[in-house]
């Protein structure tokens, strides 16, 4: 009996932000007017860098990398819950759950590595600014992006992989709007308890690394900031770490949300 329920858990449904009909159409309009203001925003800055040579050093160069991660991770999530607003079913197959949590899961982790790359770049630039041209060349900064990008396809894997250790025979309901990997250990008739092991470890390593790294990185560049002895070297020096914060921040506020 318990295989046969097994068997039929192949959907799940996604509840989504409400289930008042009235709410529907506001909520889609907002959602689709966020989404593509997410997405020109971010794909626009990334094209203008690309495009313009004059922008091609590092710390640009970073910023349109994580401009283009914060589009893939917007696009893993957002579409289909604007799909699930219009859909009265909401429906979600196991496979294309996996799969958006896959794809938000690597660009979130992307996200995180290039976050600690800026701050050491700006580190790098402020406190070290006759030797940021030779330590942070071309080719260290195509190696420091691409094993960001490594890192984040890489890092969902283990967590898909063991997914498919568990089998499904409870309530096939997601109190969510995206497939979030929490609320389907909770309908699986596996004990879920080394998936959730693996979530808590690795999840608590990459955001510890990744803001113990932020922090020192800016602590040593607002140090070196104060030192500066001219007025205007330090504004020069606030300002190029204000860009980066900023973006930061808002990336950060976006990775929240969803």
């Amino acid at each position: 009996m318990m295989e046969a329920n097994t068997m039929l858990v192949t959907e799940f449904v996604l509840t989504g932000l409400t289930e008042r009909p009235g709410l529907q159409a506001p909520l889609f309009l907002v959602f689709l007017l966020t989404y593509l203001t997410t997405m020109v925003g971010n794909l626009g800055l990334a094209a203008l860098i690309w495009k313009d040579p004059c922008l091609h050093s590092p710390m640009y160069l970073f910023l349109s990398s994580l401009a283009f991660a914060d589009a893939c991770s917007s696009s893993s999530v957002t579409p289909r819950m604007l799909v699930n607003i219009l859909d009265n079913r909401q429906m979600i197959s196991l496979f294309e759950c996996m799969a958006q949590y896959y794809f938000f899961g690597s660009s979130a982790t992307t996200e995180c590595f290039l976050l600690v790359v800026m701050a050491y770049d700006r580190y790098v630039a402020i406190c070290n600014p006759l030797l940021y041209p030779v330590v942070m060349s071309s080719r260290l900064c195509a190696l420091l992006i691409s094993m960001s990008y490594v890192i984040g396809f890489l890092h969902p894997i283990v967590h898909v992989g063991l997914l498919f250790r568990l089998t499904f025979c409870r309530s096939n309901v997601i109190h969510y709007f995206y497939c979030e990997i929490l609320p389907l250990y909770s309908m699986s008739c596996t004990d879920p308890s080394i998936n959730a092991l693996v979530v808590f470890i690795f999840a608590a390593a990459i955001q510890a690394f990744t803001f113990m790294t932020i922090i020192e990185s800016y602590m040593r560049v607002l140090f070196a900031i104060l030192k500066k002895k001219s007025a205007k070297g330090r504004s020069k020096a606030f300002s190029t770490v204000t860009i980066t914060r900023v973006f930061c921040i808002s990336c950060c506020v976006s990775m929240h949300w969803q």
